[in-house]
């Protein structure tokens, strides 16, 4: 699916009590990976595509959707919100329903915002926003604000705005890591290459969709197969 404004991608974990309504506000058009598509009907919205391998998605709710936005993807070697990460071109992606719930889900799917580099996507969560750092990022967040830093690979990068700056830091997932930090003005970040995840407040979330939205943070190429 390509479209030229951002999209909201549903997943079928955890998803708070506005958390569909708030991500539709902001983006009209709806994806649903795999189970995902059961609040998005539940809600009274028929997602433009439903992606995955439909071991989550019950024969009922499946006669609520056209056969030609039904796209089953049914290899088992990647998650549903891989299959939907990469089936879907977008400025932005908000995802709702992929974090919450048991970890080892959310920990693949931070695996799969590493591994889809070139997948401009934001994930709402019950108190932060995550998303994979681009090469560069400028965020107006207010002083105080939690920034944490994960790296799933070895990444150094600039920073300007943060308390503890990570200019001469090697970030890596089994050593130095960067959470906990916190905004002391306009956060900015260059980063050398892929890999960090970055987590901010809730509340930040316009703040990051304007950033992605805006044409100046890049992309990172897709990753070779």
């Amino acid at each position: 699916m390509r479209s030229d404004e951002p999209i909201v991608l549903v997943g079928g974990g955890q998803i708070g009590p506005r958390d569909l309504e708030i991500a539709l506000i902001r983006a009209g058009r709806v994806v649903a990976a795999d189970g995902g598509a059961i609040p998005v009907l539940e809600a009274g919205h028929i997602p433009e595509a439903v992606i995955g391998d439909f071991d989550s998605l019950e024969a009922s709710h499946k006669a609520q959707i056209p056969s030609d936005r039904l796209f089953p993807i049914r290899e088992q070697d990647s998650t549903d919100f891989d299959k939907a990460l990469r089936s879907v071109d977008a400025p932005l992606i908000l995802g709702v329903g992929f974090l919450g719930g048991r970890l080892d889900h959310q920990l693949a799917v931070l695996n799969g915002l590493v591994r889809r580099q070139d997948r401009p996507c934001v994930l709402l969560g019950e108190h932060e926003v995550v998303f994979h750092a681009p090469p560069k990022i400028r965020l107006a967040l207010a002083p105080g604000d939690v920034v944490s830093l994960f790296p799933f690979q070895q990444v150094t990068g600039r920073s300007t705005g943060l308390e503890w700056p990570i200019d001469t830091l090697v970030l890596e997932p089994d050593g130095v890591v960067g959470t906990s930090n916190r905004a002391v003005s306009e956060v900015t970040l260059i980063m050398d290459a892929p890999g960090l995840l970055v987590m901010v407040p809730r509340t930040a979330l316009d703040t990051v969709m304007q950033a992605f939205l805006s044409g100046q943070t890049g992309r990172w190429p897709a990753r070779a197969e």
